[in-house]
């Protein structure tokens, strides 16, 4: 049985997201091997869907278990962490001229592995946010499978 979502989205065309990747960077300031997501298929009141297509060329690939490469957690948390810092700002356009740094991951759970040539589909869910503070609970999908999950916290600087 598939994992549960953390909220129904409508379906998306990721060949045609709502914000590519350059729509992202006008928000994040995050440029070269640390743009973490290809695009957004999907927000709405505090609530996203972020997508990466996972490459064999990415920097990782050759060291992170050379012969069978894994995305490094720390990348799906990074992920995670643009997606939720892209929403707080939808949320919030006065923020778009601050600077938002990710503070906190919490009940972080990787339950599946990610290779390239695979889509990681985020979902983003903000459980508490105001002006300066945001707390969003996070999931990582490939097709059905939950391989990623946490609670993510930001804030404004």
């Amino acid at each position: 049985m598939p994992a549960q979502a953390l909220f129904e989205y409508p379906e998306i065309d990721f060949d045609a997201p709502m914000v590519d990747q350059a729509g992202i960077g006008e928000i994040n300031p995050h440029r070269g091997p640390m743009v973490q997501l290809d695009g957004i298929g999907w927000w709405s009141d505090g609530r996203g869907v972020g997508f990466r297509n996972i490459r064999s060329d990415e920097f990782w690939v050759d060291g992170h278990i050379p012969g069978r490469p894994l995305l490094p957690g720390v990348l799906m948390i990074e992920a995670a962490a643009q997606l939720s810092s892209y929403v707080q700002q939808m949320c919030h356009p006065e923020l778009q001229e601050s600077f938002l740094g990710f503070t906190r991951c919490d009940d972080c759970a990787f339950r599946g592995q990610v290779v390239p040539g695979d889509r990681l589909i985020f979902l983003a869910a903000m459980e508490k946010q105001n002006r300066r503070r945001f707390v969003s609970k996070c999931q990582g999908f490939v097709g059905d499978a939950l391989v990623f999950e946490a609670k993510i916290t930001g804030m404004a600087f």
